[in-house]
């Protein structure tokens, strides 16, 4: 039975829809068109609301609260702000949080079985129901076979992988691997040691070799790209140097995977990456990716709001245009400063307006629990892991006369404290900076034992030094649980720490970006294609 659009508002007009709720509302519409949906299958997976089964179409009429629409429709920056006032905020947060995967779930496994699911707010039916209906009839008219719905899958692929924390973190959120990729072996080996499945999905090569055949379709793409070029700390070749220009290769492969481009990407690198050859490698990467039909949502996030490191970086989030969703660009007086873009990356936006952007608002992360001694390894004084006399001598002669009396003052004390300290070259000559904070400073990538950072200990008239080791590393990382192989060597495990991202960050991204958009971009429609 067609009807034209004409037909179905004429019809639309006649349901009444007063002190009806949105389930019987609709129910009743369809109805008036001459369609019998069976209500509440049982024997179809996540029993939606109504089910056309001969062609094969579920429809789940969603309700803003319990599904996680009502904080965006009161435009609070996110599900947590709905709950401020209530003393029960982390127990509903999580309630809805666990509904909205669920959908996503249900959307997927459905998909599979060969449905064409559509989801509707409780919001659209009360409030557009000539839409919600319309896009009903389209859906059982045409009756298409079913595609892969990608969006549902919270699926990902992992470029850059190195020892796979970016992994870590979409998981502990309810994303799944599907594929990974590094040119590092030992990074490879250590990623092997942890995930046990690498053998399914970690393909070894130089990103520029990959063919795009080889990745398969997911709903996200990652890529944390050497910083090498980019970072103030390096020589700043920049986005066409020899390390840092692996991003092009990620632009390659997402250009050949044609009408398979992933929904989304997350890209992550340094905040220096702003300022490259005076912003113009930024921009270049983001034009790139706006040439590839994405809009950018960039913002800097700090390690040190989940770990005690101070580990500052810039994310860029990129959603296809071509997804059924509204991506409006910020106007070209752009005045949003915030913690997460803060005035070096607001001013870039401005003096960029003409750029296609899509600045979602977001809360402010959290204030770090914990601190450097939550996270050290409690060993024995006499442990082998502590310096002898004369290396921990040698360090503190490198202390500016600053740094010596901050040292003297921890040694002094009736109590143990820690600090970190780091090598750096001032005027040409290596001095030891300590910090004291309760914070390491940003992990390294470590060569020939150079950037490890160290340890210090003092208190009751003492002090002790030491490196800190792998595991304090990976507990710096929000990567608390890591398996390290015996076999790893001390300085390979470091470098792969120093190279990755913080797993709580991306927790942090997944939770209140990633998630939210998928749970609108799964309403209304059958599928992203």
């Amino acid at each position: 039975m067609i009807r034209t659009k004409s037909e179905i508002s004429d019809i639309m007009r006649k349901v009444k829809g007063q002190g009806t709720s949105p389930e019987i509302l609709f129910r009743r519409a369809v109805r008036k068109l001459g369609f019998r949906p069976t209500l509440n299958p049982t024997n179809i997976y996540g029993k939606p609301d109504l089910a056309f089964q001969k062609y094969r179409v579920a429809i789940f009429i969603d309700g803003d609260f319990w599904h996680g629409n009502q904080w965006m429709r009161r435009k609070l920056p996110s599900l947590d702000h709905q709950f401020s006032k209530s003393n029960l905020r982390t127990r509903w947060a999580a309630k809805i949080r666990k509904n909205m995967s669920r959908d996503s779930a249900v959307s997927a496994r459905l998909s599979d079985e060969g449905w064409s699911v559509l989801r509707f707010w409780e919001s659209d039916i009360m409030n557009n129901l000539n839409w919600c209906v319309s896009t009903t009839v389209d859906a059982v008219n045409s009756a298409p076979a079913p595609k892969e719905n990608i969006l549902a899958q919270k699926t990902f692929a992992e470029f850059f992988a190195g020892i796979g924390l970016v992994r870590m973190g979409l998981e502990r959120q309810g994303w799944r691997i599907r594929f990974a990729n590094d040119c590092d072996s030992k990074k490879r080996e250590i990623y092997s040691g942890h995930f046990t499945d690498a053998h399914q999905h970690f393909l070894l090569g130089d990103i520029h070799r990959i063919d795009a055949d080889q990745v398969p379709s997911v709903t996200l793409a990652t890529a944390s790209f050497p910083c090498n070029d980019l970072s103030l700390a390096g020589a700043r070749g920049g986005l066409h140097a020899k390390n840092s220009s692996a991003f092009w290769g990620f632009i390659r492969l997402i250009e050949q995977m044609h009408d398979r481009k992933p929904p989304m990407i997350l890209l992550e690198n340094v905040p220096g990456f702003i300022t490259s050859h005076k912003g113009q490698d930024f921009r270049q990467a983001l034009s790139a990716l706006n040439e590839l039909g994405y809009v950018v949502d960039p913002f800097l996030l700090d390690a040190v709001n989940f770990v005690p490191q101070s580990r500052l970086r810039l994310f860029v989030v990129a959603t296809h245009t071509s997804l059924p969703h509204s991506f409006p660009s910020p106007p070209p007086n752009f005045q949003s400063e915030s913690i997460l873009r803060p005035k070096l990356l607001s001013s870039f936006i401005k003096q960029n307006s003409d750029l296609l952007w899509y600045l979602r608002t977001l809360p402010c992360p959290p204030e770090k629990r914990t601190l450097l001694a939550d996270i050290i390894d409690a060993l024995p004084n006499s442990d082998a892991s502590w310096w002898n006399q004369e290396r921990k001598e040698y360090l503190f002669e490198q202390f500016s006369p600053k740094h010596r009396e901050i040292a003297l003052q921890m040694i002094n004390r009736r109590s143990w404290s820690y600090g970190t300290v780091f090598r750096r070259i001032r005027n040409a000559r290596s001095m030891a900076e300590l910090r004291t904070d309760g914070v390491a400073g940003c992990l390294r990538t470590p060569r020939g034992g150079s950037g490890r950072q160290i340890l210090f200990k003092a208190g009751y008239g003492k002090y002790y030094v030491r490196l800190l080791n792998p595991l304090e590393c990976a507990r710096l990382m929000g990567a608390d649980q890591y398996k390290l192989s015996p076999d790893i060597q001390i300085n390979s495990a470091l470098f792969g720490f120093g190279d990755a991202v913080c797993v709580p960050a991306i927790e942090w991204i997944a939770t209140y970006y990633l998630n939210p958009l998928i749970n609108e971009l799964i309403r209304s429609r059958p599928a992203w294609q």
